[in-house]
């Protein structure tokens, strides 16, 4: 027998449809995180970004109850891990690893496939670390005062290594040479390790890599430094000067790795892993191992955060117009 019951109408359906959806998604945030999450770290396994980000996802897994997965994505300076992260669903699921390539990319690169500002939700600098400005023994110069008056008597004479066009100990001493307002050459090579076996032999005169690679050199008496590129000395080192204390005030360049979620992620969800990042890095065991490599805790908040990495950005594009660098 036929029964003439009334028939939904396509928009209750959808309002329905609507409200459950609703539902879900507010359950979902509540219960942030039911699975597991991923980390993308652009820089490959054994650097030192991929140090940070196990020991954060490491952290990370026993707070929040759910295991974070470290997924390496080097290459093309971080743009291959950056563009993966920032195609990610903002769910808190992917979050990224930022270092000093986020911010160096867009005035390094003709194009790049991100927007450091737009993509991206800043949940905190986790640390940073200053790279070790260091001349060979043969180079007449003790301090970044005197470095400055013997390369202002050879313009263009003194030779800089880095591990590469575009990195950031290309660009510290491209900040150097602009705020001393000096001009040396530079001397690009395929990663670090090449260019410090160089400036040990005397072929360059200058390097500027990091610190924890660097300091035994200088304490075999391989190599002369002058000061540490950071706005403070470090424990590791603490009879090596800042290079604002030996000659250049104001000069202030590191190494900082930070953690961020996709832009549009919830507030809520950026809340708690603020929350429990900052916990992790403050731990005295986090704080001990970072500090005797060289590097030092900042746990700060989002909204330090991004202005820390829009004055990086603005930063490095005054730096590079500068120097008449050509993007790639």
């Amino acid at each position: 027998m036929a029964t003439n019951l009334p028939r939904a109408t396509p928009l209750v359906v959808t309002a329905a449809m609507l409200g459950a959806i609703t539902s879900c998604q507010a359950l979902a945030q509540a219960t942030y995180p039911n699975r597991t999450i991923r980390l993308v770290v652009p820089t490959a396994a054994g650097g030192g970004g991929d140090v940070v980000g196990r020991l954060l996802a490491q952290g990370l897994s026993e707070r929040l109850g759910r295991q974070v997965v470290v997924e390496n994505r080097p290459g093309a300076a971080g743009i291959i891990g950056y563009e993966m992260a920032a195609r990610s669903p903002a769910d808190g699921y992917s979050l990224l690893l930022g270092v000093p390539t986020l911010a160096i990319n867009p005035a390094t690169h003709k194009k790049v496939p991100y927007d450091a500002a737009r993509d991206f939700a800043p949940i905190t600098q986790a640390v940073f670390s200053p790279l070790l400005a260091m001349v060979h023994p043969s180079v007449p110069v003790k301090t970044a005062k005197e470095l400055i008056a013997f390369a202002k008597a050879r313009p263009g004479q003194i030779l800089y290594a880095s591990g590469g066009y575009g990195t950031l100990p290309h660009l510290a001493l491209e900040l150097f040479s602009m705020m001393a307002q000096i001009r040396m050459t530079h001397v690009a090579y395929k990663g670090a390790s090449p260019g410090v076996v160089d400036l040990v032999a005397g072929h360059v005169a200058i390097m500027a890599p990091a610190i924890i690679a660097s300091l035994p050199l200088v304490r075999a008496g391989k190599l002369r430094a002058l000061g540490v590129t950071g706005a403070s000395r470090v424990a590791i080192a603490p009879d090596i000067p800042t290079i604002a204390e030996s000659g250049l005030p104001g000069y202030d360049t590191v190494v900082w790795y930070g953690l961020l979620a996709r832009s549009g992620t919830p507030q809520d969800v950026i809340v708690r892993l603020h929350k429990e990042s900052v916990s992790v890095l403050r731990s005295r065991e986090i704080k001990d191992q970072f500090s005797a490599a060289g590097a030092e805790v900042v746990a700060s908040t989002p909204e330090e955060f991004t202005r820390f990495i829009n004055t990086e950005i603005a930063k490095w594009r005054k730096v590079v117009k500068a120097a008449a660098m050509k993007p790639f």
